[in-house]
């Protein structure tokens, strides 16, 4: 997998590193997993949203885009001889993915259940799949 490499990010991760400040890399901020898969009804999406609520996910459509955004907020710390511990990642998240002209956006659903959002985008009519049955000509 490619990816965009930094150097003076990098050269400044070791610095925070040496001089023993905290650091929040850019890479590894909340980013929550999608699973998208497609049947003949339309497309679905699912994302783990463990620990939000459902006030705290936005769903919206705009120009052919389908965006979910969010934030987790941190709600305890456990803190020891000052010494924090948090290994799940926090903050605010958007993930977006170009729609095709297929689905119908009046009619997408969205539900909320164990931490995962689930998004049913039905396809229009005239985008199912159809098979048109070849009749013979009687000459």
């Amino acid at each position: 997998m490619l990816g965009y490499w930094d150097p003076f990010s990098e050269l400044s991760r070791v610095q925070d590193r040496f001089f023993g400040r905290p650091t929040l890399d850019r890479e590894y901020a909340f980013k929550p997993p999608v699973d998208i898969f497609e049947d003949e009804d339309g497309i679905h999406v699912q994302a783990e949203l463990a620990g939000l609520k459902p006030e705290d996910i936005k769903v919206e459509v705009e120009n052919n885009v389908l965006t979910i955004s969010g934030q987790r907020r941190m709600e305890y710390e456990d803190k020891r001889d000052n010494y924090h511990r948090v290994e799940r990642f926090y903050g605010s998240f958007t993930r977006s993915f170009a729609l095709s002209d297929e689905v119908s956006r009046e009619e997408i659903d969205a539900k909320y259940e164990n931490g995962v959002l689930t998004l049913r985008l039905p396809k229009r009519p005239a985008a199912k799949k159809r098979e048109i049955s070849v009749k013979a000509s009687a000459h």
